[in-house]
């Protein structure tokens, strides 16, 4: 059995999606289970010898953090926490996010400062290992407390509560721990709250579009090159030296990918009438490499806030310290989640003016990239189409980050929203791959207006692998199912 042990070591961005591309079971590693043992060793000792009130392990919550609980509600107080916490609503989470989520909450828990049993953690990756994914709901985070709504979702499957998918179906928890045999975790403790502070929804929708971004940079670099040879474009924008006197890292990684997939053209060499192109050519390393940059500064947030310690309070048992303090604040991942939704957006505004000049009618294309324009009217609507998206992921961009609000009767009165960023973000990510889909549809269109022998070896692959998928457009035809197609093509590279 293919595994990744969590072993208290720094787990990265490219560990996590070899996890998801190879389907790796995870287990913890002997440091991991000594670091979650000491640190529930310490915890009982503590609360045992002594009657100190500490945050959430033997006070209320929130607003109730001065209210005493006795020794024999401990428990009983968890529980509580985990159902009532339980308020989300609206769209249901991806169960892919799910399931990272289950995977990050596993990897925090286990760096020793949580104060939760073994079990626990354990349970956690098992749900992850078998494809049992709790079913959680969009709406219900502030990204402050933590994601604690969220978070409670998956928190009531450990109960035996709430409900699952398993199997391919939505069902009851409890159904399905009775066919597994299994029995519901006992929380001790302060584990509720462990479990429901942290910012794994947020991580896990900024780890996904990340991810998602780097496809998105290099389908857009490809996009470009084939927009590019279609409009009869030029090929100096992109050599080295222009770019690298720039000094932007990520213009010069986007000009010499795309430098690369034109050289070999016999079209891109060919003497051109113009003296030079549209910034929507023009420019792709400049702007795609603004993007690029981002993605990269993204990945060193997530990957930091993947291996961090985000509930509250936090145990230090080799000094004796339990410390209520603010590692659940998702303001780090808020301003990222909306800076990524800023640079995503971009990547489908400059392609949807690459549709445009492609549909044109310029430069020996027909008009809408159709024979017997007028009779027919080709892309014209798919064109449309990209721009509505394009204006929907301008509206989304509005950042969710600089919005706060006061919650639990004042004492959580600054929150990150970065929860509602990271569902934003899903959404842009969504539009871009679509936008992305009809530019390519649109380019191998134009390009058989030319010679598409004459293209490069590498963008001649590219044309015959999507012509497999969707044909020339020779008269009018129901194009919606074909955008699909596109899109799909866009989100298998």
């Amino acid at each position: 059995m293919k595994e990744y042990v969590i072993d208290n070591k720094t787990v990265s961005l490219a560990d996590i999606h070899q996890i998801q591309q190879d389907q790796l079971k995870l287990r913890l590693g002997g440091k991991a289970i000594a670091a979650i043992s000491k640190c529930r060793t310490y915890l009982d000792h503590r609360i045992n010898d002594s009657d100190d009130l500490i945050y959430g392990v033997n006070t209320g919550f929130g607003s109730l953090c001065n209210t005493a609980i006795s020794k024999g509600d401990l428990s009983q107080l968890q529980v509580n926490l985990v159902r009532s916490h339980a308020c989300g609503t609206g769209e249901l989470v991806p169960q892919k996010i799910v399931k990272t989520m289950l995977m990050l909450k596993a990897i925090g828990l286990a760096q020793g400062h949580s104060g939760v049993k073994l079990d626990t953690v354990e349970r956690l990756l098992f749900l992850y290992n078998e494809d049992v994914i709790p079913v959680v709901y969009q709406q219900g985070s502030l990204g402050a407390s933590g994601d604690l709504a969220p978070l409670a979702h998956i928190s009531l499957v450990l109960l035996g509560e709430g409900e699952v998918y398993w199997n391919g179906e939505r069902v009851e928890t409890r159904d399905v721990y009775q066919q597994l045999g299994l029995e519901p975790i006992q929380l001790a403790s302060k584990e509720g709250l462990a479990l429901l502070n942290g910012t794994q929804f947020m991580s896990a929708y900024l780890v996904h579009a990340v991810l998602s971004g780097q496809q998105l940079v290099r389908a857009a670099n490809i996009n470009a090159a084939l927009s590019i040879e279609a409009y009869d474009g030029r090929l100096n924008p992109f050599t080295a030296g222009v770019n690298e006197i720039r000094k932007q890292l990520g213009q010069i990684e986007v000009a010499q990918e795309v430098y690369e997939l034109l050289k070999d053209s016999q079209l891109i060499q060919a003497e051109k009438q113009h003296v030079q192109d549209p910034y929507c050519l023009r420019c792709v390393p400049q702007v795609h490499g603004a993007t690029l940059d981002t993605i990269n500064h993204a990945v060193q947030v997530v990957e930091r806030e993947i291996n961090a310690v985000t509930d509250n309070p936090t145990i230090f048992p080799d000094t004796d310290e339990v410390i209520s303090a603010g590692n659940f604040h998702g303001q780090p991942l808020a301003l990222v989640l909306d800076f990524m939704a800023i640079a995503l957006a971009e990547l489908g505004s400059i392609a949807e003016r690459r549709i445009y000049k492609l549909m044109s009618g310029e430069r020996g294309l027909p008009p809408f990239l159709v024979p017997n324009s007028g009779l027919n009217s080709g892309f014209m609507i798919a064109q449309y189409t990209a721009a509505s998206i394009v204006s929907q992921n301008k509206q989304l961009c509005t950042p969710a980050s600089v919005d706060s609000i006061d919650s639990s009767n004042g004492q959580e009165d600054h929150v990150s929203m970065g929860a509602n960023a990271a569902t934003k973000l899903a959404r842009i990510q969504e539009n871009v791959y679509q936008i992305l889909g009809i530019e390519i549809m649109a380019a191998c269109q134009a390009l058989e207006f030319r010679d598409v022998m004459k293209t490069s070896i590498q963008l001649k692959q590219v044309f015959d692998n999507f012509r497999m998928v969707v044909p020339f457009i020779e008269k009018d035809v129901f194009m919606s199912p074909l955008l699909q197609k596109s899109k799909e093509f866009i989100e298998s590279k």
